[in-house]
């Protein structure tokens, strides 16, 4: 086993729905960050461990710099904010778009306070029919900011990301591990569990629903016949909610718990029990003790 000379931390930041998550995931080489077509899916930082040679790249994931509408918004805003301070390096996600939107521009202001390293990395470059449209792109960016390094990748396909890995590693200090070798996120596996049921929410429900929901896990128990009893609790924000989500006949609620119960067993990597249940909780995402209380933490 190699010893490890170089670790660091490098933030992944950019506005909700960029590849954020997909990409930490393709990095790390497997799911430690949940991933839907919906922006603002991931609410706090999660860390993502990839150890590989001498080196290990602790990766933070942040929520989307979006415009905060609840106090459970302030919250993921600060969380970015805080994510891009004491880092090894910065790795700002865009699109292929030549455009540089409110939230990119606060990040890039951001970054020129601190002085911290900042890679661009243009996500979904598959997507492009002409790659002079990529050129546009790196020539506006380059005017905005003076970046290391500037990587096209598709998180999707993995393309570029190789590429990527290469020119992060160039900012890892030396010294020892931060983790140990076979981790790969700093997450409890009761967290882990909530955030897979979370996203079935996400996957699987409209409109505003499931950004009012919060999940609860209130039983973990690993059995001695190595089945994994999971209790949990929904949290929505009205009585209404509360009645899509579980659906006609429950078959809503069946659905979500069947894809969580799915999932958690690819996890864990055994047999998952998983029984769940909805409660209402008005307008929690305001009340700064339920905030707290479904674990999103101002460490």
């Amino acid at each position: 086993m190699p010893i490890i000379k170089k670790s660091g931390i490098i933030t992944l930041c950019g506005r909700p729905n960029v590849g954020k998550s997909t990409l930490i995931n393709t990095l790390v080489g497997e799911k430690v960050a949940i991933v839907t077509n919906k922006p603002q899916t991931t609410r706090n930082r999660i860390c993502g461990i990839l150890t590989r040679g001498e080196s290990q790249f602790v990766f933070v994931d942040t929520p989307g710099l979006h415009k905060a509408r609840t106090r459970l918004g302030d919250y993921m805003v600060n969380v970015v904010r805080e994510s891009v301070a004491d880092v090894d390096a910065v790795a700002l996600l865009v699109e292929p778009i030549p455009n540089i939107g409110e939230p990119e521009a606060q990040l890039i202001a951001r970054v020129k306070t601190l002085g911290c390293p900042a890679v661009l990395v243009i996500n979904k470059a598959d997507t492009l029919e002409r790659k002079d449209k990529l050129l546009e792109v790196i020539q506006l960016y380059s005017q905005e900011h003076d970046f290391q390094a500037v990587v096209p990748i598709s998180a999707k396909t993995g393309e570029g990301v190789e590429e990527l890995l290469g020119v992060l590693e160039g900012f890892l200090p030396d010294g020892p591990q931060l983790f140990p070798e076979n981790m790969t996120s700093d997450q409890p596996e009761r967290q882990m569990m909530g955030e897979i049921l979370r996203e079935k929410l996400l996957l699987s429900l409209d409109k505003e629903i499931p950004h009012g929901t919060a999940v609860e896990i209130t039983r973990f128990v690993e059995r001695e016949d190595e089945v994994i009893e999971v209790e949990a609790t929904i949290y929505c924000e009205k009585n209404s909610h509360k009645g899509i989500i579980i659906g006609k006949g429950g078959a809503m609620l069946k659905k979500i718990s069947t894809l969580a119960r799915q999932d958690m067993e690819r996890f864990m990597g055994t047999k998952v029990y998983l029984q769940t249940w909805v409660k209402v909780k008005e307008n929690w995402r305001d009340n700064p003790a339920a905030i707290q209380n479904f674990g999103y933490h101002q460490d």
